[in-house]
């Protein structure tokens, strides 16, 4: 939908979306020129969305609108363009069919414009004021007009269309000028309509009947009809308290719309010709109104600028029974047969005179078996009509009969020939039979607003934020589910699940409501339907969509209208739109059959899919992947490099290795050689490291696989290479003392040749290197015995891994076919050792191509012909080794990597919310993030040796033998011999709340004894512990909170205590401390020491009045130690002598408080303050945002969950 919005020197649009929602401004091509809801505010002139001020009429509009749009124009040009004279134009609108566009302005004229010649076509000229709109009759030749001048003028234009021919350009400026200066003589006055008080703001046509409908200053609207000689009034609506600011004709209802003044949108009945409804809003005024054209939404806009909107919800009531529905359209009940698709009128259903808004039928609730029909709606509050339809009626439609109602706020059946009605103001569902009678009364489990079917006998009940079913017979709950506001209820065909519809998010449960999976949406779920595979088929504003039952979605295909889903039949969805019409879309169903099958396992079904369904796209490949299936993906790419990483996700060597030879990248072989090698699969590893020319890696290969052979033949490419530090470590992996001295006296290190050749016993050698060295022989360290630089033997030589025998897996060898296959060469070797085939050098020379390359520009050394050597000028080099081939058995039994199980850390963190067992499975940062999302922890140095004992103790490590790594195992909490291998526990924790009650009777002893800084630390303990402490039940969550409670109070009062025994040179503030630490909630034990202490420190400052309260307190406790009775007594007999404080003290027994944390000062009753959202102490306002210093763990008024330490709280 477009409209005008006239501002300030320039035209704007306003471009609203079919969905509500979705409220987008378009300029005219210059940024910065949108109208933006912000925008709208008091400083626009009176029509403050589709206004207009200051706009030069006799400037053609459509020329700077034109101009606007092909970046001819700048802003500044618009200025100029307009400031031909400062007139208000009121309103624009462009005609039907004629590129028209009629414009009324201040000037006191109506101009009509040709927006593809640039000209004004004609002046309508006759108002003596303001002309305040003007607008195109929808199919005549008209234009109405309303002015301040009290009139409303219709206008007949006919002569317009009979200027086909266009003039020459002279005698059109010449018509142009005769037009403006005496008007134009091709648009007369048909009628002038008088009635009206005070100035006319707007007048509008009837779509379709010959009705003009007005509103005025005068706070009236009025009703106009003509015919072709004359125009009368008919009627005047009242009701407006201030000007009506605009009217209009509703397009498909009989309502008219007028907005006013006095902030209120009012719908009138235009034939009773009486107030409907009241829309108000409290500070703006309302200005305009406008239609959308094909859609059921209005627009109007105010004071702070505008709102989209429709009268009444479009979504028709229905019914789906077996192959049938009924569904009501147009006052009628019909039925609807899928099969034949026959659509049949039944019967009218609706009272005369309803014409309400809103007031039509909400919901439909059929009885097939007694052929009875509840429809809902929400007349007086809330009712329903009961109808029971006769078999022959449903080809007739002709019946009429009286329908039973009765008030309730849903009706809906529950058995064959019952149905239950919901009384919201006792919250009571009253059982009826179909006579309207009352036959059981019972109370709901919850505040229910609404009632649906959830099987014969049960109800679901829905409150604001959770559902419940209710079993009407036995009258207990069934299964309750937390869930968003439901505003729909759609039962699978074998009534074993239900999805429950909320406005932005679809949740699937089981028929006990044990939940199964929530999908969410950006926008409004509208419908849905299960189709016989067990898929959740639903629409959004816009879409079709499916949820499979592990909550997996995707989109099926996109939409042009919103349409409510009735029914899925194969690849048929059968559906209502708006208007209540049945159509039938066809879907593809090929991609969630697929994923569906995929998660059922039913992986016959995938292979016939995977042949015969042309499945493919990025989108495909990803979720494959994600699920654990990349060697199914492999068989929808072609692309080399998205194959060469699905093969390695899925382990298939021979394919990875095909891919790597096609893209030939250094980085593809690096990644191929470590998959290789975690394979074990020592060829593909040394092939690998071959095409990288990756020597290094490749020595080390052959020292750890015991290939001495071709380690000797590696120290002979280094020394060829003449890489010195390559012969060296060649040399040391052989153990070849001789060489390592020969390479350390050839690079000039004679002393470590010495020392070298001296340790290892090589006496000849040293004699010549001694002689050579002279003086400079180094001295080796004397009582020290020297170890030999030897490689240690390898524990496993030769071939690869072994690898396990499994049956062949139902995607091996079936999908072989399909895509790309591997290279024709694979088969000739197909039972060959990879090993035996990639010898690089053989005793004759050097066979391996990659050094074909090394040796081609280099010359050998010399010296090596002397000595016999390795005859390299006779080399020839064959071509580069074969690829080596990875194992393949044609056979059903072949070796396959075995599949890696889940870790059981990853098992607890997936499982668990609670921070103690990510901890312990050594998640750490899931565990802090619960932490502070629970409790509001930004402090984790006082956890970390808990974390780092959690994840310790809850792990034990065993050692196999000296070359493998050592084993991890989990340690389950409650494990037993008799528990299934295959369900994990949780883990075993090092803190239980047994430890703690402990712990808390060390520090009660502490403080009883005085040993505040070692209570203090004992209590701070408890506190930093409690978070990643987890109970059973919920009693011991009650205890575990209670604790909190009782170390919080503690740990205030002991910090007070020490901070007061600091402070010797301030008695005043000495006095407080002592005095808030008696309102602290301790054991009466300690309770009593702290009443004595204080009682005796006030007693000390001559503070009498304040000393006789802790006295009265401390004898009000009945103190079983005859000291304190008798102290207390004593004092407050002195205190009674001179009832007088001779210090003035923060402090004011009798008014209740509790004490800052961090300040320590009162906070009384009345104050604002903030709490620490973990152990909950009390701050004042200005701590909001420090770490709270009693438990040093969380931040003061941070935002907070709660405590969670029981598995019993999640369920």
């Amino acid at each position: 939908m477009i409209a005008f919005a006239l501002s300030r020197f320039n035209l704007r649009f306003i471009v609203i979306g079919d969905n509500v929602d979705e409220i987008r401004d378009q300029d005219c091509g210059i940024t910065g020129w949108g109208l933006s809801l912000t925008d709208l505010t008091s400083m626009m002139a009176r029509f403050a969305v589709f206004t207009s001020t200051n706009l030069s009429h006799s400037l053609c509009l459509e020329e700077t609108i034109t101009r606007l749009r092909s970046g001819t124009t700048s802003c500044t040009d618009v200025s100029l363009l307009f400031l031909d004279t400062l007139i208000y134009i009121r309103t624009v609108q462009f005609h039907h069919e004629y590129p028209w566009i009629v414009s009324s302005s201040d000037d006191q004229t109506i101009r009509i414009w040709n927006w593809q010649s640039r000209t004004c076509i004609s002046v309508l000229t006759g108002h003596n004021h303001y002309v305040m709109c003007a607008s195109f009759h929808p199919k005549e030749d008209l234009v109405v007009s309303a002015s301040l001048d009290q009139t409303v003028r219709v206008w007949d234009i006919g002569a317009l269309r009979k200027k086909t021919v266009s003039p020459a350009d002279d005698i059109l400026r010449l018509s142009q000028m005769n037009t403006d200066l005496f008007g134009g003589v091709d648009a007369v006055v048909k009628y002038v309509l008088e009635g009206h008080d005070r100035g006319v703001n707007w007048a509008a046509f009837h779509p379709t009947l010959p009705l003009i409908v007005s509103g005025a200053d005068d706070r009236q609207v009025k009703l106009w009809r003509m015919n072709d000689t004359k125009a009368w009034e008919v009627d005047t609506l009242r009701g407006h308290m201030n000007n009506v600011s605009c009217v209009m004709f509703h397009a498909k209802q009989d309502i008219i719309v007028s907005n006013s003044e006095d902030k209120s949108i009012r719908v009138w009945d235009a034939t009773k010709r009486t107030g409907i409804q009241t829309f108000r809003r409290e500070h703006d005024r309302f200005w305009i109104l406008a239609s959308h054209p094909e859609v059921n939404l209005l627009a109007a806009g105010h004071d702070s600028g505008m709102i989209v909107f429709k009268l009444e919800r479009e979504r028709p009531a229905f019914s789906v029974s077996g192959d049938s529905m009924f569904y009501a359209k147009d006052r009628f009940l019909r039925f609807y047969e899928f099969s034949s698709q026959k659509d049949t009128q039944v019967i009218p259903i609706r009272r005369p005179g309803s014409a309400s808004l809103n007031q039509g039928p909400r919901t439909l609730s059929y009885s097939p078996t007694e052929n009875a029909v509840l429809i809902c709606s929400d007349v007086d509050g809330g009712s329903y009509e009961l109808y029971v339809v006769p078999k022959d009626s449903l080809a007739r439609g002709d019946t009429v009969q009286e329908a039973k109602r009765g008030m309730g706020g849903s009706a809906i059946f529950v058995a064959r020939n019952r149905f239950a009605v919901l009384d919201k103001s006792s919250n009571q569902v009253l059982v009826k039979n179909l006579k309207n009678e009352i036959v059981k009364k019972g109370s709901l489990p919850i505040a229910a607003d609404a009632i649906f079917y959830a099987g014969t006998g049960n109800l679901l009940c829905r409150a604001e934020d959770r559902v419940a079913i209710f079993d009407l017979q036995q009258r207990i709950v069934l299964g309750d589910l937390q869930t968003p506001f439901v505003k729909y209820i759609v039962w699978s065909n074998d009534m074993e699940s239900v999805a429950l519809l909320s406005k932005h998010a679809i949740v699937i449960a089981s028929k006990k409501l044990v939940h199964q999976c929530t999908l969410h949406e950006t926008i409004r779920v509208k419908s849905g339907a299960w189709d016989d595979n067990g898929v959740f088929i639903y629409t959004t504003l816009n879409h079709i969509k499916y949820c499979l039952p592990n909550g997996d979605g995707g989109i099926i295909r996109t939409l042009d209208v919103p349409i409510y889903i009735t029914k899925v039949l194969g690849n048929k969805i059968f559906c209502l739109d708006r208007e209540g019409k049945n159509r039938i879309i066809v879907i593809d169903a090929t991609e969630y059959i697929f994923k569906l099958s995929l998660v059922r396992k039913r992986y016959d079904h995938v292979m016939s899919m995977i042949r015969n369904s042309q499945l493919c796209g990025q989108a495909m490949i990803a979720y494959l992947q994600q699920k654990g299936f990349p060697e199914v993906a492999l068989h929808f790419v072609k692309d080399e490099r998205t194959r060469f990483n699905l093969a390695l996700e899925s382990g298939n060597i021979q394919i990875a290795v095909a891919s790597a030879k096609e893209i030939d990248e250094k980085d593809h072989w690096y990644r191929l050689g470590v998959e290789a090698l975690r394979q074990g699969n020592a060829g593909i590893v040394e092939y690998a490291y071959q095409k990288t020319k990756n020597f290094e890696r490749l020595s080390f290969l052959y020292l750890i696989t015991g290939n001495m052979e071709k380690l000797s033949k590696m120290l002979k490419i280094a020394e060829v290479k003449n890489d010195v530090m390559g012969q060296f470590h060649n040399a040391l992996y052989l153990g070849d003392v001789r060489e390592r001295v020969k390479i350390l006296e050839s690079s000039g290190h004679l002393p470590l040749a010495y020392i070298t050749a001296s340790v290892h016993g090589l006496h000849d050698v040293v004699e010549r290197l001694g002689a050579e060295l002279g003086d400079n022989v180094p001295t080796l360290p004397e009582g020290k015995v020297p170890s030999l630089l030897m490689p240690p033997a390898p524990v496993l030589c030769g071939g690869d891994w072994p690898l396990l025998r499994v049956m062949r897996g139902i995607f091996e060898g079936g999908l072989d076919n399909i895509g790309r296959g591997a290279p024709e060469e694979d088969d000739e070797a197909a039972d060959a050792d990879w090993g035996e085939e990639l010898d690089m050098v053989d005793a004759d020379g050097l066979q391996n191509g990659d050094i074909e390359a090394v040796l081609e520009d280099g010359e050998v050394p010399e010296e090596n012909e002397g000595d016999g050597g390795w005859d390299l000028e006779d080399l020839e080099l064959p071509p580069e080794a074969d690829t080596p081939k990875a194992s393949v058995n044609s056979r059903s039994s072949v070796f396959v990597v075995p599949t890696p199980g889940m870790p059981v850390s990853q098992i607890w963190t997936q499982r668990s919310s609670l921070a103690a067992e990510h901890a312990a499975a050594g998640n750490f940062d899931t565990a802090m993030r619960l932490l502070s999302r629970q409790l509001g922890i930004k402090n984790f140095a006082p956890l970390k040796p808990l974390f780092l004992d959690l994840h310790t103790g809850s792990h034990t490590y065993l050692r196999a033998f000296s070359s493998a790594s050592v084993l991890s195992l989990a340690i389950e909490r409650g494990w037993s011999e008799s528990a299934s291998p295959n369900v994990r526990g949780p883990p075993a924790l090092v803190f239980n709340f047994s430890q703690l009650e402990e712990k808390l009777k060390a520090a009660y002893k502490a403080t009883t004894t005085g040993k505040f800084t070692e209570a203090l630390r004992l209590f701070l303990s408890i506190m930093h512990t409690i978070p990643l402490i987890v109970v059973e039940s919920r009693r011991e969550v009650d205890e575990v909170k209670e604790l909190v409670i009782i170390v919080k109070e503690y740990v205030l009062g002991l910090q007070m205590e020490l901070k007061r025994k600091e402070m010797k040179d301030n008695p005043i503030r000495q006095q407080e401390l002592a005095a808030y630490f008696t309102h602290c909630n301790l054991q009466m034990p300690h309770l009593r020491l702290a009443l004595q202490n204080a009682m005796t420190v006030y007693y000390k400052a001559k503070n009498l009045n304040t000393a006789a309260n802790f006295a009265r307190r401390l004898l009000e406790t009945n103190p079983t130690n005859e000291n304190q009775a008798k102290m207390a007594r004593q004092v407050l007999q002195a205190a009674e002598r001179n009832m007088k404080d001779v210090s003035q003290l923060n402090y004011d027994f009798r008014n209740p408080f509790v004490v800052c944390g961090a300040t320590y000062v009162p906070i009384y009753r009345g104050q604002k303050d903030v709490s620490c959202p973990y152990c909950s102490s009390r701050f004042v306002p200005s701590q909001e945002g420090q770490l709270c210093t009693v438990c040093d763990l969380a931040v003061v008024g941070a935002d907070s969950s709660g405590l969670l330490c029981s598995p019993s709280q999640i369920r």
